[in-house]
């Protein structure tokens, strides 16, 4: 169990003063004892549990910007070192993109990492990162471990002992590389610059931050750029048609990995160049030269031999853009469009299915790509104990590629592989927060070599599809629930009144949980017909609830024979005594088809319309009183109204004509003149027509409730 103190329990170790550089020598001779590549130090903040960055060596500070704070509940390897006293281990990129996918997106590279705490018995001080090339072995040796965790328990104790001796710990510089300037005027350095002058290819060095600190007359002849103005310039920068985010990616992934990288840029107007870059543990050389073979923006033309990784189909920026677009997607469809239309483009796929998990089977939760549906619906409903990749991958949280047909037949034969005409597969677990959502299948129309560096980029990918599917299947669930709960508060149907004709529509909000307080109804007791329409403040479980409540109180109130003034304030009453803090609008009304006559009673509600057998409308204006919930002693004086044979009356809420920049007024006269030019359509049609009217879906901010009534002959 961690001891890691809570917020304000740390003392004021912080950092090592100036001119004591106990964090930086401390980690020097962490990363030589290990031939680590890079590394860091952070401390505990005295006021948070977050973890601060103290030092940093071997690559540029910019590299480890999104974790210069982190937080202890965040998932990174220094946290999860801290909050289980533990060393971490990850041997790779692929593991990376499985365990800790927010750093895998930022840092898709083939690197090794581990991180410890740095921790005494009883005090958390913070903890060290160390990263090693791609080629390191998979797993730590025991000599590693044991340099590691001693030199950091070494720090601990040195740390405690500051910190009792009351000597402030500050940040320190981060450690540059060794300088290997060597004295100028001396034979080696001038053969070597004559040496490098000779040769028929441009060579240029870069330091860690990507800085030109040296280069030839070719690489001045190939770039366009005189030497002069290259010098202490970032390649990328210097040359205009190098600044590309791609370019600027090999660069990062040859410091991070340690390995030799290369790609190609088109020299305008025609000439393509070749850059292969060679890391070390102070900065790069680079080595410029004219491509073998005409080149193509797709990455083509890489001279034999070079290895210019997966073609770099996804850039950190697009999975960045990628991951931005999923934190917006709502519903699971929303998810599924957005991996067909922007993922799978851009990961070289040509059909996609996205599996879900539920009560132990595989479930079609959208596809792509595949002319004929038939292929995809074989998935749906496979157990999740069925020996299939999609199955497997999901159970064992493990992705599996497979460059071929026969690769899949190999592991998977041909009876228990859902054929699907592709020629090479993706799985991808969506797995979030440990629990397993479902399986992105990724097909491709002929085979597709999978490059480990791909591998990563897809693995990535796939913890952010998780999460996203994570969270649309928690909408859609809400969805189905906010629907359900309205569907039961509101009419299932309306009664037949003899002389009355009646049509009712409802459209929830499109923001939200699509729920809200907007209630109608139509009773008919002991001969007598009553409607009633209102509007509850909120589009929440709360309000929904509340209207519930208000629509059961006017039934009830009706039935035992209320005036319509008394059935408004005695709902008025009973929603104060509720003691709720939200308010509502109300508009009842005591029909009587034989006299042709309506009596209403208005709570703050919009006036209704009249539609008279002429055509005409007119807005009534009904004498009222306050909305419901605010004075127990309010009173609701009626308004009587004559509803000639062929008149349309039409009740609704605020929502059917409340819109952003529009005034009142203006919508009001609108939904006037259509009601006047389509009140003699037939009922159903003309509330279709009233509510398609107001505005899309993606307009609606609004729930929608209408009721129109209609007179006609009785009998």
């Amino acid at each position: 169990m961690s001891d890691v103190p809570a917020s304000g329990e740390r003392t004021t170790v912080e950092t090592a003063r100036m001119g004591h550089p106990l964090l930086s020598l401390a980690l020097a001779a962490m990363m030589d004892d290990v031939q680590a590549h890079s590394g860091a130090v952070y401390l505990l903040a005295h006021d948070a549990p977050v973890l601060e960055m103290a030092v940093m060596a071997g690559l540029p500070r910019s590299f480890a910007a999104p974790w210069e704070r982190v937080s202890l509940s965040a998932p990174a390897p220094v946290s999860e070192a801290v909050r289980e006293r533990r060393l971490v281990w990850v041997n790779g990129e692929e593991q990376m993109a499985r365990r800790y996918p927010r750093i895998a997106v930022v840092l898709p590279y083939p690197f090794a990492t581990a991180a410890l705490p740095v921790a005494t018995r009883d005090t958390t001080y913070g903890a060290v990162f160390l990263t090693w090339p791609g080629s390191h072995p998979p797993e730590l040796s025991d000599r590693e471990r044991d340099k590691l965790t001693s030199a950091c328990d070494r720090l601990a104790i040195r740390l405690r002992r500051a910190e009792e001796e009351g000597r402030p710990v500050l940040p320190e510089p981060d450690l540059s590389a060794p300088s290997t300037t060597t004295v100028a005027g001396t034979l080696g350095t001038v053969e070597a610059a004559r040496m490098v002058a000779r040769l028929p290819y441009g060579m240029c060095s870069l330091d860690l931050h990507g800085r030109i600190t040296f280069a030839n007359a070719a690489t001045a002849e190939l770039l366009g750029i005189p030497v002069s103005a290259l010098l202490g310039m970032q390649l990328w920068a210097s040359v205009p048609w190098l600044n590309d985010p791609a370019h600027e990616d090999r660069y990062r992934a040859a410091l991070m990995s340690q390995q030799v990288t290369s790609f190609t840029a088109l020299k305008p107007p025609h000439e393509w160049l070749s850059f292969r870059l060679y890391p070390g543990t102070n900065g790069l050389s680079v080595r410029i030269s004219r491509a073998r073979s005409a080149a193509s923006p797709k990455g083509g033309g890489r001279q034999e031999g070079e290895d210019d990784g997966p073609g770099r189909l996804v850039t950190i920026d697009h999975v960045l853009a990628m991951a931005s677009a999923l934190t917006e997607a709502v519903g699971v469809q929303d998810v599924v469009e957005l991996v067909a239309n922007e993922i799978v483009p851009a990961v070289g796929s040509q059909a996609l299915v996205v599996l879900g998990s539920r009560a132990g089977r595989l479930h079609v939760l959208g596809h792509h790509g595949y002319p004929d549906p038939h292929l995809v619906e074989q998935f749906d409903g496979m157990p999740l104990s069925a020996q299939t990749p999609g199955a497997r991958a999901l159970t064992s949280g493990v992705p599996a590629f497979f460059e071929t047909r026969q690769q899949l037949e190999h592991l998977y034969p041909v009876r228990r592989t859902t054929p699907d005409g592709m020629g090479a597969w993706a799985y991808l677990p969506l797995i979030a927060q440990g629990q397993p959502v479902g399986t992105c299948v990724l097909g491709y129309a002929d085979p597709h070599p999978f490059p480990a560096e791909e591998r990563a980029v897809l693995t990535s990918l796939s913890g952010l599809i998780a999460q996203a599917l994570q969270r649309a299947l928690l909408y859609d669930a809400k969805h189905q629930l906010a629907h359900g709960l309205q569907a039961a508060l509101l009419p299932h149907s309306l009664p037949s009144i003899p002389g009355i004709d009646a049509a009712s529509r409802y459209l929830p909000a499109t923001r939200g949980m699509d729920i809200g307080g907007d209630f109608f109804d139509l009773v008919l007791s002991h001969g007598r017909a009553s409607a009633v329409i209102g509007d509850v403040q909120g589009h929440n479980v709360t309000a929904a609830g509340m209207m519930g409540q208000i629509r059961t109180a006017v039934r009830a109130y009706t039935t035992v024979g209320q005036a319509p003034e008394d059935v408004m304030s005695s709902t008025n009453r009973l929603l104060i005594d509720l003691g709720s803090d939200l308010f509502a609008s109300c508009l009842y009304l005591r029909l009587d088809p034989a006299h042709g006559t309506a009596v209403m009673a208005r709570a703050g509600h919009p006036p209704p319309l009249l539609r008279r057998p002429d055509g005409r409308v007119k807005v009534l204006d009904l004498a009222g009183g306050p909305l419901l919930g605010i004075d127990a002693s309010a009173t609701y004086p009626t308004t009587e109204v004559a509803l000639a044979e062929g008149s349309v009356l039409a009740l609704y809420t605020d929502g059917l004509i409340e819109a952003p920049g529009v005034d009142i007024e203006d919508a009001l006269a609108d939904l006037g003149e259509r009601l006047a030019t389509t009140g003699n359509r037939p009922l159903e049609d003309l509330a279709d027509r009233l509510v398609r009217e107001t505005g899309t879906a993606e307009e609606r901010s609004d729930d929608v409730a209408l009721l129109l009534l209609r007179a006609v002959p009785i009998g």
